[in-house]
């Protein structure tokens, strides 16, 4: 885990610039379905990097200790958490350095794929109270929705040896269902309007990019921004979006 934080350490600040956040629908949905008011309650974001779904969390009232093992990532949280409610740790999500029973909800944001699928599962529900809930994101483009999106995504592949994403056809959503008894698995459209610079540079904060040489990933980014602006002459993408999200206790 500490090679990863690495990784994206090296990427934080496009990562914190240019993320997408994740719509109202989805904390609504993951309200209804976990049973958690998110307003008072306790949350553990694991692999919470520069804070996107910490924040979210923390503007409906939660109480929320992020845990990364990235330092450059949780800097950027540190410096955007504003004061009170929010407690960064630098830690392995395979082994939260927390006691038994602290939180209502322990939150996984496009991070769960990353650790280890038996032990991460069983430090949530060690640090969970009882009726508490464990809940796995991932905001994903819809590539099938628009043809530009599945050539964007079809260039990925080609140029990238450790892309993985929906222009492979084993694709797949992280098999978190799979970890716990699920209470619901929902999927959450929406879109994202979005200029063509800022999805470039969101693409540099992606692992496989991360991995490229610094050439390597400057030309496929200039072959990605003529094919979008070819698309887009006026610089402002609309991307299909949708989140998965699978609750369970």
């Amino acid at each position: 885990m500490r090679e990863l934080g690495k990784v994206f350490d090296r990427v934080a600040d496009a990562y914190d610039a240019a993320r997408p956040t994740y719509p109202d629908e989805l904390f609504q949905a993951l309200s209804e379905v976990s049973g958690v008011d998110l307003d008072g309650a306790t949350a553990v974001d694991v692999g919470a990097g520069t804070g996107i779904l910490t924040r979210a969390l923390r503007a409906r009232g939660s109480r929320v200790v992020a845990v990364d093992p990235g330092a450059e990532m949780l800097a950027r949280l540190r410096s955007r958490a504003g004061s009170g409610g929010t407690a960064a740790v630098l830690a392995d999500g395979n082994a939260l350095p927390l006691a038994g029973g602290v939180a209502d909800l322990v939150t996984y944001a496009q991070s769960w794929h990353w650790l280890d699928p038996v032990a991460s599962i069983a430090e949530a529900r060690r640090v969970l109270r009882p009726g508490g809930a464990i809940a796995g994101c991932w905001n994903l483009a819809h590539a099938a929705q628009a043809g530009w999106l599945a050539a964007y995504e079809e260039r990925l592949a080609r140029s990238c040896p450790t892309y993985w994403g929906p222009a492979l056809e084993e694709w797949s959503v992280p098999p978190i269902a799979a970890a716990f008894e699920v209470v619901a698995e929902r999927w959450i459209p929406w879109t994202r309007l979005v200029r063509v610079e800022d999805f470039l540079l969101d693409l540099r904060s992606h692992s496989y990019m991360a991995a490229l040489s610094a050439g390597a990933a400057d030309e496929l980014v200039e072959r990605q921004r003529a094919e979008l602006t070819r698309e887009f002459p006026g610089g402002v993408l609309s991307v299909p979006m949708r989140v998965y999200l699978a609750v369970g206790r």
